[in-house]
């Protein structure tokens, strides 16, 4: 990532330092934040269940959104996020062996409140070019990522195993340098960039709720490289997914903006000059 933010914006380390606050604040909490919090999950849950934990973020931006501003959401954006949860449900197969314990779910939950960080400060991204850029966020919060991680798998928190044995994707062994760099730089840098840069176009609330479509995606290419089956239950759950979207951003799309106030020209204000 630092490479290609390098090729197109050569000027984004200089930027990270004028944004140093946000760039560290992203690196800690959405990006290491989410690995520690997800993958500690994992280790005390099914995988399922700590997915369906870290996918309640779009209640807590909501829920945020909703405290901070006073602005109740819309009916119809509330039964689009529980549709959309309903749906996610099924296309996980929660119920289907579900593994639970309380340890685990804590770490669920907080990768909850990770995954919501991501949504509400990549809002802080510019899409006018006159404040902190996408491409900048995204390589400085990876950098900074990058030494918490390490930091936390060399304190004994977060336990890193290094091999160079080659992998089988499907069906298909492969050197271990593919997996490498497709989730270094697909899985990754683009993902990452990517979003920052859709968050930053959308209000956090529906973004959050549109993040939802990764686990779709999770199914759909894991059933096309993999063979792994969608079931009738998973099917199901997907449509019922994107339902609760459409119900969504039919509720996001009719709230109203605040009008803009308007400039009258100092020129034309009357100001003695005792006032002055």
């Amino acid at each position: 990532m630092t490479i290609v933010a390098t090729a197109i914006k050569p000027d984004w380390l200089r930027e990270a330092r004028a944004h140093a606050g946000v760039v560290l604040a992203y690196g800690l909490v959405p990006v290491a934040g989410a690995q520690l919090c997800y993958y500690s999950a994992v280790a005390h849950l099914s995988v399922g269940v700590a997915l369906l934990l870290e996918y309640t973020a779009p209640v807590l931006v909501i829920a945020w959104m909703w405290a901070t501003t006073g602005r109740r959401p819309r009916g119809v954006t509330l039964a689009g996020v529980a549709l959309a949860v309903v749906g996610i449900t099924l296309v996980l197969d929660v119920f289907s062996g579900a593994r639970i314990d309380t340890v685990g779910v804590a770490w669920g939950l907080g990768a909850a409140v990770c995954a919501a960080c991501y949504f509400m400060m990549s809002d802080k991204v510019s899409t006018d070019g006159t404040g902190l850029n996408a491409i900048t966020l995204a390589a400085g919060s990876l950098v900074v990522a990058t030494v918490a991680v390490a930091a936390l798998g060399a304190a004994g928190l977060m336990p890193l195993r290094f091999s160079a044995n080659d992998a089988v994707i499907g069906s298909v062994t492969v050197s271990w340098l593919l997996p490498v760099v497709l989730l270094g730089v697909v899985a990754t840098a683009i993902a990452y960039l990517l979003g920052i840069s859709g968050v930053a176009r959308l209000r956090p609330s529906f973004a959050s709720l549109m993040g939802l479509a990764e686990v779709l995606f999770a199914v759909l290419i894991a059933w096309l490289l993999l063979d792994e089956r969608m079931t009738a239950l998973q099917a199901i759950g997907g449509i019922v997914v994107l339902l609760g979207l459409a119900l969504a951003r039919r509720g996001e799309s009719s709230v109203p903006t605040e009008p803009q106030k308007e400039r009258i020209p100092v020129s034309s204000l009357n100001l003695s000059e005792s006032t002055l």
